[in-house]
């Protein structure tokens, strides 16, 4: 994990994790513009992008080597991220909790003005976590599909022939929901969101000022200045390397 604060600011995520972010940024992109365009095929905007691509062949090998690129960095991610849990030097900060739920419903209850408390979130919040795995299950479902579709023979030899008919249904609705939860949920709480808006540059630079950060993660923000908040009494847990600065 990444992390350090020097009073001002918090570095909220290193190096590679920002790399990783722009690559995958990149690639779904790419995968939207070539893949789009093949679902709604009729339509005269989804026309004029496959021309820009070079035709149907070019914007099709486009989105293959795109999804090529996806699925090995997901299989690099999750290497990393498991080889990083069982060292010890990150900790299982995106696995959804029981503290999760419960900040929900007060996040809940705060919005409908049943209590004046808003929830204390450590290093990731709620939304955070259900965006995060929601993708990875949509990513897990592409690459299949993805896979099954480009080698149609290989895969109707292993399995029953219909498996490409329905590979093709699932990747075709779960790229377009992907899409949508990338342009409505990320979209909004990464940049329109009233705190960061109108541009949060956090994953570009890595840092978020000391104050947002007491504002967003007051939990993870005690744990990185060695203190506790009074509502969370008792040693802080280590939950890897942080910076603040």
């Amino acid at each position: 994990m990444s992390g350090s604060s020097s009073g001002s600011y918090v570095v909220r995520f290193n190096l590679h994790q920002r790399v990783e972010h722009f690559i995958t940024m990149v690639v779904f992109a790419l995968l939207c513009l070539t893949g789009l365009p093949q679902k709604f095929y009729t339509h005269g905007w989804a026309q004029g992008l496959v021309h820009v691509f070079g035709g149907v062949d070019a914007t099709r090998w486009i989105h293959r080597v795109c999804g090529l690129i996806l699925a090995f960095s997901t299989v690099i991610h999750f290497g990393g991220a498991i080889a990083g849990m069982l060292s010890r030097k990150m900790g299982f900060t995106m696995v959804p909790s029981k503290k999760d739920f419960e900040d929900a419903i007060q996040q809940l209850r705060y919005y409908l003005g049943a209590t004046d408390k808003h929830p204390q979130y450590d290093r990731y919040t709620y939304k955070e976590k259900f965006e995060y795995w929601g993708l990875v299950f949509g990513n897990v479902i592409m690459v299949i599909t993805g896979f099954a579709l480009f080698f149609p023979v290989q895969a109707a030899s292993l399995l029953p022939g219909q498996i490409i008919p329905a590979a093709k249904v699932a990747h075709s609705n779960e790229g377009l929901m992907a899409f949508l939860v990338i342009t409505v949920w990320h979209i909004f709480n990464a940049h329109l969101n009233p705190d960061v808006f109108p541009f949060d540059t956090s994953m570009f630079t890595g840092k978020v000022s000391r104050e947002r950060y007491e504002h967003e993660h007051p939990l993870e923000l005690a744990r990185l200045e060695g203190r506790v908040p009074a509502e969370h009494g008792g040693a802080p847990a280590v939950h890897g390397k942080r910076e603040v600065g």
